[in-house]
């Protein structure tokens, strides 16, 4: 394949690749999602990634069929990501896509769920040398070398099955050895090269003694005044002060001294000049001699664990992504879910799901559903959801209705649970676990999420059906979740375009929750849709309102203007704005707003 025929590789972006990599080499990058590769060569991190995941899973990014869908999508993966333990991990997760395969969706969810017990189970210390081992990885840039300690700190910490079962049969012993000899080594992989301080102590003693022999020589006027200062003149005396100073000062021996003294120097100055280039010349040989002896041996232990190196570099890569994932999942609590579809439903793993039958068809369905993104707020508490469309068995939720219209307060949770439900079937399509205590996912073949957009005009309202209404025509499998729909055109027109909507998704035999204020205006709904509602109880001391928001259903439910009213009464400034917010007061209810602000003990 060549390069301009991958998405996003046009004449710029090619040269670039083919300059920096070589077309090779570029492919070969985008064939295994390598971010950091492309973003080396020059390609902006944000490009790189949108390329990789049109390479590597580009049906699966066709299911996105919003760019509501793609925003939510990214989201996950943003927080993903934090959960990412070395820079690689991070880039992988990045690139993940939605799965078009069952199979690959059950194979991701085994090596995640597994990483997670495994990494649950770990006692904390074990935990933190883990994390600092790769800690370490990253700071060296994921070089050999620490890789080798990474794999060697993971078989300290014992983890051994599931993802990281591709450590275990790994010599340690050998390890121990390859990491000592790439220690010795000031550069890394093919570009090793000079041997490193410390890694052999006659090395480090013959460097040491070339080094004081290059400054005395540097210095060998000086040298001279101070061995005539001492009082030293005769030719034999000044030999032995000279080869005393040099044995006391440097390292050298003494038959290295005698060998290198000239037998023909006219003066002193000849003397100590001559001995010192000779001593010189005599100690860089031995320097080089040395370091390339040492550099043989841990060229050889690294050659024979060349397999257990490489085997080790690619292990620690791979068990960094599930581990990342792994982290994600615990922090959020994440459950293995259980896909549905026409043809029966099974169970992830691939056996069939205890509390599914067979026979069911289509159904998204959750208990005790979290919204992550609230989830990811400091300090904001999350209420478990519970909401089925399809043909669930989850209790006390009308079950084989395939759509539903969702009404309630204003901020009353309606476009969280849109949102929460847009979470489980991405990351369910992913392969990834969920978060809620259990879900029920049939794969969709088109993800249609559209966010509340106050856009009021007949452009926005043309690119909005433009958008969502193809997927429903496709003839695949479509999930519909559509938030105020009226917000961007006048509210009779919406309510009939609305009924339309509701009546096409349930006649593609597709998934939808609607979203709407209007759902007095869409009756009589098509038999298999029902209309749940999400109802605020009131205010608490701090005006904030108190919403429910399990949805109950089959039943409307209402804006709530009195509380906002309340509050407003509550607040206000002066006399003059508190009796401007009272008139309002009287249209809504007076007797409702009093009894609020008693409630919310806010009576003066």
């Amino acid at each position: 394949m060549r390069l301009e025929e991958y998405w996003g590789v046009g004449p710029k972006t090619r040269e670039t690749l083919v300059e920096e990599l070589g077309a090779e080499r570029a492919i070969r990058a985008i064939e295994s999602g390598d971010v950091r590769a492309l973003a080396d060569a020059g390609l902006p991190r944000g490009r790189a990634t949108r390329i990789l995941r049109r390479a590597t899973g580009g049906a699966g990014m066709d299911t996105l069929a919003t760019s509501d869908a793609r925003a939510a999508y990214k989201e996950l993966l943003d927080l993903a990501v934090e959960h990412a333990v070395t820079d690689r991990a991070a880039d992988r997760i990045r690139v993940l896509t939605p799965l078009t395969d069952r199979e690959a969706m059950d194979e991701r969810l085994d090596s995640v769920l597994a990483a997670r017990d495994v990494w649950d189970d770990l006692p904390t210390e074990d935990r933190d040398a883990v994390l600092d081992a790769y800690d370490r990885y990253d700071d060296r840039d994921g070089s050999e070398h620490a890789a080798v300690e990474t794999a060697l700190a993971l078989l300290e910490a014992g983890v051994d099955s599931g993802p990281f079962e591709t450590i275990t049969d790994l010599d340690r012993e050998t390890l121990a050895e390859a990491s000592a000899a790439l220690s010795a080594f000031s550069g890394d992989g093919r570009n090793r090269n000079r041997v490193r301080e410390g890694a052999d102590d006659e090395l480090d003693r013959l460097r040491t003694a070339l080094g004081a022999i290059e400054d005395m020589d540097a210095n060998a006027l000086e040298v001279i005044e101070d061995l005539r200062s001492e009082g030293v003149h005769d030719v034999q005396g000044f030999r032995d002060a000279f080869e005393d100073r040099l044995l006391s000062e440097t390292q050298v021996t003494v038959d290295q001294v005698r060998e290198a003294m000239p037998t023909d120097a006219a003066d002193a100055t000849d003397f100590v000049g001559g001995t010192l280039r000779g001593l010189r010349s005599d100690l860089r040989e031995a320097v080089d001699e040395r370091e390339e002896t040492v550099a043989s041996e841990f060229e050889a232990t690294l050659e024979a664990a060349s397999e257990d190196v490489s085997r080790a570099v690619s292990a620690v890569d791979e068990i960094a992504f599930h581990l990342s994932l792994a982290r994600f999942a615990l922090a959020y609590d994440c459950t293995r879910p259980v896909f549905v579809d026409s043809e029966g439903p099974r169970a992830a793993n691939g056996s069939t799901a205890q509390h599914a039958q067979d026979g069911r068809q289509a159904a998204v369905s959750v208990v005790g559903a979290r919204n992550l993104t609230v989830a990811a707020r400091d300090g904001e508490s999350v209420q478990p959801i519970t909401y089925a469309l399809g043909d669930h068995d989850v209790a006390d939720v009308p079950e084989g209705d395939r759509v539903a219209v969702l009404t309630g307060a204003n901020s009353g949770g309606k476009t969280t649970l849109l949102e929460t439900l847009c979470q489980v079937v991405l990351l369910a399509s992913m392969g990834l676990p969920v978060p809620a205590d259990r879900a029920e996912v049939t794969p969709v073949d088109a993800l249609v999420f559209h966010r509340r957009h106050a856009s009021f005009n007949a452009g926005v309202l043309e690119s909005t059906l433009r958008s969502i209404v193809p997927p429903l025509s496709s003839g695949g499998r479509t999930l519909m979740l559509v938030d105020e729909f009226e917000a961007i055109t006048e509210p009779g027109s919406a309510a009939d375009l609305l009924h339309g909507l509701v009546t096409l998704t349930v006649g593609r035999d597709a998934l939808g929750v609607f979203v709407t204020h209007l759902a007095d205006d869409l009756e009589p709904l098509p038999e298999e849709a029902r209309v749940d509602g999400i109802f605020a109880e009131g205010l608490n001391p701090d005006l904030e309102l108190q919403v429910d928001y399990q949805p109950r259903f089959g039943t409307v439910g209402r804006s709530t203007p009195e509380f906002i009213v309340s509050r407003l009464v509550a607040d206000a400034a002066d006399r003059t704005e508190r009796a401007g917010f009272e008139t309002l007061a009287e249209a809504v209810g007076n007797d409702v707003v009093q009894r609020t602000l008693a409630d919310a003990r806010w009576v003066e």
